[in-house]
């Protein structure tokens, strides 16, 4: 009769495992040439796939930690500092690549003269997007000193080109780091401290934090411990500001978030703008009389997507037919273009919400104000150089030939009860740019059309910008897209309710009160950089005392 062999103990795997480990992590550490670049392109698409849709959050560990020991690998390349860039830049290529394919979408729109742009225009965007964290892991290896101070330098580095990105060249911060944890309130809560970058650069910390679980080739288990502690107080950190005061419900208004769910194709078809604006007003009127069948008195904000009907500003006849067809006690704020005559001067076209209201005793809902969109976006509304790119024969999506015309700035809109600012189509990507700094409003209207973009990533990484706005802020968002996704978000970050891609449909809800002023709404991005400096602080005193 033949036995088993005894088991090996729990504390032989562990070590043997921990081995595994040091034994991969330190190939990552010897790997040069053309191949470093490749695999920091590879680790950059994978780390891509904690964003939206996929939320694979381990890949942030993964892929960062990775990026960490591939620098480390270029101490002792030829030109280190260039290399350090090269991996940097090869790893945002692959980031922004996976993290923005979806760009291409819009030129397959109008594909028969934009489709043979998608192979030039994606790759070199993104490309371009990669040289902010080839910037960021050069910065970092000028401070790679010590074992943990790498880490520290990295996060730091990685953060200062994340803000650099949100303003640079009129700025883009989409997909940063901390974004990926905006699909699910609780983990983003500290953003209303830190703001957006503040988030990213923890997040970026506790997730490179296990590539330094080896030191002189022996495992240590500190480090993963740090970045799992880390995780969990932001998760207990959420937790406690969401189990908080649930934000109340406004006693005098209501909000209907109508999505009409046009094909991009027929929006831009002007032969079906009349029966796009009469769909609109139908399933407007039928939404209206319900919420005012369940809550009275209240007004009523009715809010349609970016560019619902283009003649909506400049046709005179509007104010009466929406008289008609609507109820008193209701404001309807919506996106259009206008029209900008100038005497002796071209005539200009603006981006606009305009926002009519009709109040009791009134028959017509004559225009209030409106609002001109000032973050304009390029290639898309407006071309920058655009006699040089004329010349090589490129031209901007825009439905004007010359663009569009921004508006001053941010502003506060006073109509009805409840003030708010308005926002079109990406603005709401700008933090702290959302409303005038003298005029907070009580809650804010994103009008979009993300339909340019498909049933993919693009639409559902832009709600997560707007959950991060709303949390940074504590004010509610409307929000509402042509084909979606529409959605109320409260305060604090949390999907009220929304209506998915493609998809007809109204939402109609009670309108949430804003909470207090956050420390992050406050204090601008100061609490950012006092949380940047002390991260930067010791690998920077470490090298300055090595150099003297």
């Amino acid at each position: 009769m033949t036995s088993s062999p005894p088991s090996k103990p729990q504390g032989f795997r562990l070590r043997h495992a921990g081995l595994a480990i040091a034994g991969m992590m330190a190939r990552l550490t010897r790997v040069t040439g053309w191949r470093r670049s490749v695999i920091a392109f590879g680790f950059g698409a994978f780390t891509a796939t904690a964003l939206a849709p996929y939320y694979i959050w381990p890949a942030l560990v993964l892929g960062l930690s990775a990026l960490v020991l591939l620098i480390d690998s270029t101490k002792t390349a030829q030109r280190p500092k260039w290399s350090a860039f090269l991996t940097g830049w090869a790893f945002g290529f692959g980031y922004f690549l996976v993290g923005m394919y979806w760009l291409g979408f819009a030129f397959l729109v109008q594909a028969d003269q934009f489709a043979w742009m998608i192979p030039i225009a994606v790759p070199a965007f993104t490309a371009f997007l990669g040289l902010f964290i080839g910037g960021a892991t050069l910065l970092a290896s000028f401070f790679w000193r010590g074992h943990f101070a790498r880490i520290l330098a990295f996060a730091a580095a990685w953060a200062v080109f994340e803000f650099a990105r949100g303003h640079v060249l009129t700025g883009l911060p989409w997909n940063l780091v901390g974004q990926s944890f905006a699909g699910t309130a609780i983990l983003a809560q500290l953003a209303a401290w830190v703001g957006p970058y503040g988030l990213s650069l923890v997040v970026v910390l506790l997730s490179a934090l296990p590539a330094a679980i080896v030191k002189d080739g022996r495992f240590t288990a500190l480090p993963l411990f740090l970045s799992l502690l880390g995780f969990s107080v932001l998760l207990a950190f959420g937790a406690v500001r969401l189990g908080g005061s649930a934000p109340l419900p406004r006693e005098d208004a209501r909000v209907v978030i109508v999505q009409p769910n046009v094909p991009q194709r027929d929006k831009l078809d002007a032969q079906l703008f009349l029966d796009h604006f009469y769909r609109m007003v139908q399933m407007t009127s039928e939404a209206v009389a319900m919420a005012k069948a369940e809550a009275g008195a209240k007004e009523t904000y009715v809010i349609w997507p970016e560019n619902a009907y283009p003649y909506l500003a400049n046709n005179e006849d509007i104010p009466a037919f929406l008289g008609e067809v609507l109820p008193t006690q209701t404001t309807l704020v919506t996106g259009t273009i206008r029209t900008i005559e100038q005497e002796g001067g071209p005539r200009l076209f603006a981006n606009s919400v305009a926002v009519f209201a009709k109040n009791r005793g009134e028959t017509t809902m004559p225009l209030q104000t409106l609002y001109d969109k000032h973050h304009l976006v390029p290639f898309g509304e407006y071309l920058p150089l655009k006699g040089l790119l004329q010349a090589l024969g490129l031209s901007q999506l825009a439905p004007v030939q010359d663009g569009f015309t921004p508006g001053p700035g941010p502003q506060t809109l006073n109509v009805g009860p409840a003030p708010f600012a308005p926002l079109i189509c990406y603005e709401d990507v700008f933090p702290l740019a959302l409303y005038p700094k003298a005029g907070r409003p009580d809650w804010l209207v994103l009008v979009t059309n993300d339909g340019w973009f498909g049933d993919n990533a693009g639409p559902k990484q832009h709600l997560d910008i707007a959950r991060l706005r709303a949390i940074e802020s504590g004010l509610p968002i409307a929000r509402a897209a042509n084909t979606g996704i529409s959605a109320m978000i409260g305060p604090k970050g949390r999907l009220q309710d929304h209506l998915p891609l493609y998809t007809s449909g109204a939402i109609t809800l009670e309108l949430l009160a804003p909470l207090p002023r956050t420390p992050y709404d406050r204090f601008s991005h100061h609490s950012f950089m006092l949380l940047l400096l002390l991260v930067a602080i010791f690998p920077v005193t470490k090298k300055v005392a090595r150099s003297g």
